[in-house]
């Protein structure tokens, strides 16, 4: 009897979609394979992936659909109340548009009423895609600046940053690090990464139809603190008089996770190398590891890690996503959001944001001053602390990292992260 082959992959009907922005030069515009039952919310979200936009305002979609009735449809949907259109809930794809030449061939949609980004979306084709699979097959030119004025500010804009000696350089230069966190001499307003745009485009369809964890994204994402465990077994690891771990495991450690970027001096004493010194007393803090006669012990909760590694993965979405305090669920929050989303934000706009979520959820100092950005400096600095732990992105040094290094793994114990998060 042959042996079974790999079982099929289910396909789904799909339209084939070309989409650009009206008025750019040269043209913004992405090809996109997406299933046709995809919901309008489902709809933006693709269209935020792939031109690179952060979701920051509300769309709009203007069509007449397949019935032949003008539709003018707003999201999200309390936006939609206030300006009395239909809200994007429930309006699926299919209901806009028909098989070419037989219905709708193309419809408008507007993201950020005030700088009127309107995008001409156009019916290509129908296709077939895998099941859970939003894809993009073409493309051209980097997405615009968000709040960069609409086409024709985006245009001066990219004039300027194509010119040092452009007398509003700097400025201009300055205010796009802030708003994008890339560096202006990046800048190539005619690049296209297909790649990119595809990975950001895969970790959505992650969010919109889950896929289990697996056991070897589960091991990837848990491999630091399984390393640690599996090395404090038996014996245990044998510390220094001042209770750090002893040099050889220093650089053991360093030299198995890459940590090179981090060191500070020798990279053979804790205290020189961040990354192992935070991991080792966060290892201590959640009681996976105990101190006991000088060394560095298995705690019952890191033996039965190490025994199940199944409720390791459980045990860490839980500590991470049910910190003590109200404003660490904040900040845990945010980091989530922002890591499945793709969001590169500067140093600058990161404290802003904090900042903004913590007035807005009602924190505030006692004697009623604002609050200072010590505040958000430090509780952004826990909660990273705590997801440095995890493998949560492909290895790459920690400076060079960006929203494209989040692997499927990491972007599952996010999500799951989130969800117990919504529900606390």
């Amino acid at each position: 009897m042959d042996a079974a082959g790999p079982t099929p992959v289910a396909t789904v009907p799909a339209f084939d979609l070309r989409i650009s922005i009206d008025g750019t030069e040269p043209e913004i515009w992405r090809r996109l394979i997406l299933p046709e039952t995809i919901t309008i919310p489902q709809f933006h979200e693709a269209i935020q992936c792939a031109f690179g936009w952060q979701d920051r305002h509300l769309y709009g979609i203007r069509s007449v659909d397949r019935r032949g009735q003008s539709r003018v449809i707003v999201g999200p949907d309390d936006a939609a109340e206030d300006i009395d259109a239909e809200p994007a809930s429930g309006v699926v794809l299919f209901e806009l548009l028909g098989a070419a030449g037989t219905g709708p061939a193309l419809f408008e949609y507007e993201y950020d009423f005030g700088d009127s980004w309107t995008h001409t979306v156009e019916l290509v084709g129908r296709a077939q895609v895998p099941e859970g699979t939003i894809a993009c097959v073409e493309g051209a030119s980097r997405g615009p600046v968000e709040d960069s004025g609409g086409p024709g500010g985006f245009r001066r804009l990219a004039g300027i940053l194509s010119d040092e000696e452009h007398p509003e350089f700097y400025e201009a230069a300055e205010w796009f690090a802030n708003v994008t966190g890339e560096r202006a001499g990046a800048f190539d307003a005619g690049a296209f990464d297909l790649d990119a745009v595809n990975r950001k485009l895969g970790r959505l369809s992650l969010q919109l139809w889950p896929q289990p964890v697996t056991s070897e994204e589960r091991d990837a994402v848990l491999r630091p603190i399984m390393w640690f465990l599996e090395n404090a077994a038996g014996e245990g690891l044998e510390l220094t008089q001042s209770g750090f771990l002893k040099p050889a495991m220093v650089r053991r450690t360093l030299d198995e996770f890459g940590w090179y970027d981090e060191i500070m001096g020798k990279g053979n004493r804790e205290l020189n190398v961040p990354d192992v010194l935070n991991l080792r007393l966060h290892l201590l803090e959640w009681k996976l590891l105990l101190k006991r006669n000088g060394r560095l012990v298995l705690g019952p909760l890191g033996k039965r890690g190490l025994r199940e590694p199944d409720a390791l993965w459980n045990f860490m979405v839980e500590t991470i996503g049910a910190p003590n305090k109200d404003a660490l669920k904040l900040m845990t929050r945010l980091a989530a959001y922002w890591l499945i989303q793709g969001f590169a934000l500067s140093y600058t706009q990161r404290s802003e944001a904090i900042l903004t979520a913590l007035e807005a959820t009602g924190f505030e100092t006692r004697s009623g001053d604002p609050i200072p950005e010590s505040w958000a400096r430090d509780i952004d600095r826990t909660v990273r602390e705590s997801l440095d732990c995890l493998q949560l992105t492909a290895p790459a040094p920690r400076f060079r990292r960006s929203e494209q290094d989040l692997t499927d793994g990491g972007l599952k114990f996010l999500l799951q992260v989130q969800a117990l998060l919504g529900d606390s």
